[in-house]
């Protein structure tokens, strides 16, 4: 779960540093609308790769469930709304 999704994050960026440096270092010399355009995807990898890395796994804990521990639970519920504090 949470490898498998750095290890896609770290490959999708590793694939932008390919892409913006290959551009400018050897494609410009042949046709800088191709390393121009090499640019423009690298520029969108790195949002992709954010949603990538930050994605909820089918075995991920998500930030409202319980955390197991009753007293945070109860003061975090309270701060939600959704229990009134115990008088």
């Amino acid at each position: 779960m949470y490898a498998r999704r750095r290890h896609a994050y770290f490959l999708l960026m590793g694939g932008c540093l390919v892409l913006f440096v290959s551009a400018w270092a050897v494609v410009r010399l042949w046709s800088v609308p191709v390393a121009v355009g090499m640019c423009v995807v690298a520029m969108v990898i790195p949002p992709i790769a954010a949603m990538v890395a930050n994605r909820r796994g089918p075995d991920d804990r998500w930030w409202d469930d319980p955390s197991g521990d009753p007293k945070s639970d109860e003061w975090w519920d309270e701060l939600d709304g959704k229990r009134r504090p115990r008088q």
